[in-house]
């Protein structure tokens, strides 16, 4: 009579499953442990997530710009700005976050201190990103890695700073308000916003191009993945 054989081992599966699981996209956001439960509930660990995040985010918007192939449709709106007056181009990020917040009054959406942090850091470090970040011209594969990086990094800044529950950014927050009040889903609200200041952006002079349009493709599956990595790293158990 033949000896019984022992189970086969499948620790090392499970554990190589676990780690893919890290990237697998994420259709929720998830509740983690500095997630406040209102949009004013700050704390330390709160507050760091939020500005790193909100950091993180302006200096993809940075990429994407230097790039010189095309910016996400809100910089190809801010930059069109700063081309006609004496704004930079943080500054006029920083002058349409405030006009889109003012929107929320008729509204009736209430902002958080995450939305106001939102105003002020990006456009900070969106200015600060363009300081230091060279730009690109006549190397399309180096532009295509900038892009490539910079929407990495807002994805990953997004995934930071939406998990902390403060409060939406300015251009959500609209988002969302006019998919509340008018009953429209939320994509379609989405697309026809940016499409409005992509128009409006483009026909200032803001740099319109395929940087744009990887942007559109891969934003939403770069805020996914970012989302299930944060979990992951968040809660390990």
């Amino acid at each position: 009579m033949e000896d019984a054989k022992p189970p086969e081992r499948r620790e090392p599966a499970k554990r190589s499953s676990k780690f893919f699981s890290f990237f697998t996209p994420h259709r929720t956001i998830p509740r983690l442990p500095w997630t406040a439960s209102h949009r004013w509930e700050l704390s330390p660990i709160r507050f760091v997530v939020l500005i790193i995040g909100l950091s993180i985010f302006g200096l993809g918007e940075a990429l994407l710009i230097q790039s010189h192939i095309g910016n996400s449709p809100w910089s190809v709106l801010a930059q069109g700005i700063a081309r006609h007056t004496p704004l930079s181009i943080g500054e006029a990020t920083f002058a349409v976050s405030a006009v889109i917040l003012l929107l929320w009054w008729p509204l009736r959406e209430r902002p958080g201190f995450g939305t106001i942090a939102n105003i002020i850091v990006i456009a900070a470090a969106l200015q600060v990103g363009l300081a230091i970040i060279p730009a690109i011209h006549r190397n399309l594969a180096l532009s295509i890695f900038f892009v490539i990086s910079g929407i990495a990094l807002v994805g990953a800044g997004s995934s930071l700073y939406i998990t902390t529950g403060l409060g939406p950014g300015p251009r959500d927050g609209l988002m969302t308000s006019l998919h509340h009040r008018t009953g429209v889903r939320v994509a379609r609200v989405r697309l026809a916003i940016e499409i409005v200041a992509l128009t409006i952006g483009a026909l200032l002079g803001g740099t319109l191009g395929i940087g744009t349009a990887l942007f559109a493709l891969l934003i939403g599956q770069s805020v996914a993945i970012n989302l299930a990595v944060v979990k992951g790293l968040a809660t390990p158990n």
